[in-house]
C-alpha cells in the first residue's frame, strides 16, 4: 500500500454533546461529552488508520489547546508532526437536540497564523516523502487562499498524488495541473462553478467540463442523501448511500475521502475506491456527534453498495 500523508491548516478540538432541548438565555445542561481531534486533515488520517492504513497527520497547533490537541491525537494514536503557532487551536462543538433530531454545530474561524508559522509548514512539505497528500480544511486567518497552490506546485514537482479538500476561494486558486482528486460537496462545487446545479445532468455536465480543463482528474461530488457523483476523463458513475439511521453528519464527508484515498493507495480502481468512500461516508453517520467511521460498518455497508451496485 502508497503512502498517506495529512495536512491541516486549521485543525480543532471538536467536542459534542446532547441536550434535550436548546433555548436561549436559559442554560442548556449537556449530557454525554466527547472530545476530539477534528478538522478536515487530521479526520482523514484518523479513518485511515481505523481502517487499516499508515499515515502522518501534519497539522499547524498553537496556545494551551494546541497541546490538549497534541494529546487527543497521541491517544488516538495517530503518528503526527505538529509545526507551533502562538494562536490559539480552535476548539468546535456539536449538540444533539434530542426532542427535535437535530443537531447544533458551532465552529469558530480558528486562529491568526503568522506568515513565518505557515511558511514553516510549507517547507517541511519538500522533506516529505509519501505517495499521496490529502491537504483538506478551511485556511485560518493569515494564510494567503493560494497556500493550495503552492501545495501543489510541491507535490507536482515530487511526483506526489495531491488530494484536496477545501472551498471557496481556497479551493478555486488549488485547483489546476497536477490535483489528483477533489471532494467538494454539491454547495461547494456550485460556487466553484459559479451557478446554481438542481438537475443531476447539470452536474455531470459541470463535473466533466472541470476535468476536462484540468483543474482536477478526479471529481467525487458529495450530495448527502442522494449520495455521490464520481467523474472522470474515461467515466462518471452515480452511487446513492446504504439507508442508515443518521445520528450525526459530522465527519461524514472526511470519512467518505480517507476510505477513497484508501482504496487508491491500495491499489483498488477508481471506481471501487468511490464505492468504498461511500460507504464510509455512510458508515459516520452512525456514529453520534464527533465520532467518524467505524470499520466494521465499512466493510458492512462496502458489502453492501458491491451487492446492489
Amino acid at each position: 500500500m502508497k503512502s498517506i500523508v495529512t495536512l491541516t491548516l486549521n485543525p480543532s478540538i471538536d467536542g459534542s454533546a446532547q441536550a434535550e432541548t436548546v433555548r436561549p438565555i436559559h442554560k442548556v445542561r449537556t449530557v454525554d461529552e466527547r472530545y476530539d481531534p477534528g478538522g478536515g486533515g487530521i479526520n482523514v488520517a484518523r479513518v485511515v488508520r481505523e481502517l487499516g492504513g499508515s499515515t502522518l497527520a501534519l497539522y499547524l497547533a498553537g496556545g494551551a489547546t494546541g497541546a490538549i490537541l497534541d494529546d487527543l491525537l497521541a491517544a488516538a494514536a495517530i503518528p503526527r508532526r505538529r509545526f507551533p503557532i502562538t494562536d490559539h487551536t480552535r476548539i468546535s462543538h456539536a449538540v444533539f437536540e434530542r426532542s427535535s433530531g437535530l443537531e447544533y454545530r458551532f465552529v469558530p474561524e480558528g486562529p491568526l497564523v503568522a506568515e513565518a508559522e505557515w511558511r514553516a509548514c510549507l517547507a517541511a512539505l519538500d522533506e516529505i516523502d509519501c505517495d499521496y497528500l490529502v491537504a483538506s480544511g478551511s485556511l485560518p486567518r493569515g494564510v494567503p487562499a493560494g497556500f493550495y497552490a503552492l501545495v501543489r506546485e510541491i507535490t507536482q514537482r515530487k511526483g506526489i498524488q495531491l488530494v484536496l479538500d477545501t472551498s471557496g476561494a481556497a479551493l478555486r486558486a488549488g485547483i489546476g495541473d497536477g490535483v489528483h482528486l477533489i471532494k467538494p460537496s454539491l454547495g461547494e462545487f456550485e460556487s466553484l462553478v459559479g451557478r446554481k446545479l438542481p438537475l443531476a445532468t447539470d452536474q455531470e455536465t459541470a463535473a466533466r467540463d472541470l476535468v476536462a480543463s484540468g483543474a482536477a482528474e478526479i471529481v467525487a461530488l458529495t450530495l448527502g442523501r442522494d449520495g455521490a457523483l464520481l467523474v472522470t476523463p474515461e467515466r462518471s458513475l452515480r452511487l446513492t448511500p446504504p439507508q442508515v439511521p443518521v445520528k450525526s453528519a459530522t465527519g461524514a464527508g472526511d470519512s467518505f475521502l480517507a476510505a477513497m484515498t484508501l482504496g487508491l493507495a491500495q491499489g483498488r480502481s477508481v471506481e471501487d475506491a468511490f464505492a468504498y468512500g461511500m460507504a464510509a461516508g455512510a458508515a459516520a453517520v452512525l456514529s453520534a456527534g464527533t465520532g467518524l467511521s467505524q470499520r466494521e460498518d465499512v466493510e458492512r455497508l462496502y458489502k453492501e453498495i458491491q451487492e446492489h451496485g
